[in-house]
């Protein structure tokens, strides 16, 4: 089996009664192994949707209901390795978002091994989304499929209704765990494992029937006097301390700035409380971070050691940043919001499209492997790719361009929120996706012309005598 993973994204949890809003978000940075991997933002209505599916890695066979939701979904423009929808928020304004690649030990490897003809990213979102009907539905869903056939790969998976928030960490071959997000918490999670203290008979706890006396069975607990996950079935690396624990530090800090912490610490908490609401501006900057304002920045002023020593949450390796927002006190209609910007996530902003439509704006839908300047996934490569080159000398235009554009979408946001409210048809969100298209294209171009030209007055191939 050949296993292709994205295995280097940061996922960001806030609960409603942590945001700013009172919406719950759940959000990832889509990363990989290589830099660029063209994706698409689709809608899979439920003709579409496969009913005997086939996993191209693992080429496990699944029988799927007959009656799908139709749903969001972001998966690869190039379709070798299977579809990887990544996110997504279905037609009852269920999210998920899968997965963040975690890690685990060979104490519960030696237990129950992988299975390699079982379910991994790949399969996740086509597998669950379509056929959930709450954030606990979907916890169930997954854990039941993991159970039966078994998985590849370790992961972390998120769920969010307009109540509630779950997280689901896979546990060797077929088990799990997962947890409720507290309303008034966020969490940063990295690709290691992230559930520390877990409370088997609590209600804010789900976990495979068995798993309670695996960890007795086999002596698995290194504490004597509570259970925590991450310790007993995760890892505590010196990758870890460099890969991992950083970017969790790094969003806590921004988060909780009062609090004093170590970037390499293994046991930075899970369950976290800001010192305030937490924005979608918020979570967009978190994840687009590089430890601005640290030594440890790679466009900082700090050594080339300390420049290199983390591995910073916004890299070359973006795919795509969806936060996925179901929102309380407007209509059902317009609760779901799938927030979205393609590629490295220095110079790009997030896209505020109505998750309640049946078709999605074609710069947004359409993306090949063939670079083209008319799709939003190149154009967001690209200017992110000049950005690099002297991240200094452009940082003003970035820092213009993301607040007119984030200004423009809140405009036509509120003005269709507004439209809904007062009884309009929703056909108008399919008309406001297409608006929120158009205006990003043509500022992410405008950012990418206005940084041409002035760049090209900076060139080092230049020479000047008077002429």
């Amino acid at each position: 089996m050949t296993k292709r993973i994205k295995g280097s994204c940061t996922t960001i949890l806030v609960g409603k009664k942590a945001s700013l809003d009172g919406s719950t978000i759940i959000s990832r940075n889509d990363d990989g192994h290589e830099a660029l991997d063209p994706e698409r933002f689709v809608v899979v209505n439920p003709d579409d949707q496969p009913r005997d599916y086939q996993a191209v890695i693992s080429g496990v066979q699944i029988k799927l209901p007959d009656n799908p939701l139709r749903y969001t979904s972001i998966p690869n423009s190039i379709l070798t390795n299977g579809i990887w929808p990544a996110a997504g928020i279905n037609s009852e304004n269920i999210a998920m978002s899968a997965t963040e690649t975690i890690t685990t030990n060979s104490r519960v490897l030696g237990i129950d091994p992988y299975v390699d003809g079982g379910i991994g990213e790949e399969d996740l979102v086509t597998l669950v989304l379509p056929y959930i009907h709450s954030a606990r539905d979907g916890v169930k869903r997954l854990g039941s499929l993991l159970e039966e056939f078994g998985t590849y790969e370790p992961n972390g998976i998120a769920f969010s209704d307009n109540n509630e928030i779950w997280w689901l960490e896979t546990i060797g071959g077929h088990h799990w765990a997962a947890k409720r997000i507290p309303d008034d918490a966020y969490v940063v999670a990295p690709n290691r494992m992230n559930i520390d203290d877990f409370d088997f008979s609590a209600e804010d706890t789900l976990a495979s029937d068995d798993l309670e006396d695996l960890i007795t069975k086999y002596n698995l607990n290194p504490d004597f006097d509570h259970v925590n996950l991450r310790h007993i079935f995760g890892s505590a690396s010196i990758k870890d301390t460099v890969y991992n624990n950083p970017r969790a530090w790094f969003g806590q800090k921004y988060f909780n700035p009062e609090i004093e912490q170590d970037p390499q610490d293994q046991d930075l908490p899970f369950i976290c409380h800001a010192n305030r609401k937490i924005s979608i501006d918020d979570v967009k900057f978190v994840l687009s971070s590089h430890f601005e304002n640290t030594k440890y920045d790679v466009y900082g002023h700090g050594s080339e050691d300390d420049k290199t020593l983390f591995r910073p949450i916004g890299i070359n390796r973006n795919h795509d940043v969806h936060i996925l927002q179901i929102r309380n006190n407007v209509p059902d209609s317009i609760a779901g919001i799938h927030w979205l910007a393609f590629g490295a996530n220095t110079f790009n902003t997030v896209v505020p499209f109505y998750a309640n439509v049946d078709d999605t704006p074609a710069a947004y839908k359409d993306a090949d492997g063939t670079f083209n300047m008319n799709h939003m996934y190149w154009l967001s490569c690209t200017t992110a790719l000049l950005g690099d080159t002297d991240y200094s000398l452009y940082e003003d235009f970035r820092n213009t361009f993301a607040l007119e554009a984030m200004s423009a979408y809140r405009k036509i946001q509120h003005e269709t929120d507004a439209a809904i409210v007062d009884g309009a048809d929703t056909k108008i969100l399919k008309e406001a996706n297409e608006k929120l298209s158009d205006e990003s294209f043509t500022r992410q171009t405008k950012l990418l012309g206005d940084m041409v030209t002035f760049g090209s007055e900076h060139m080092k191939l230049r020479y000047n005598l008077n002429d």
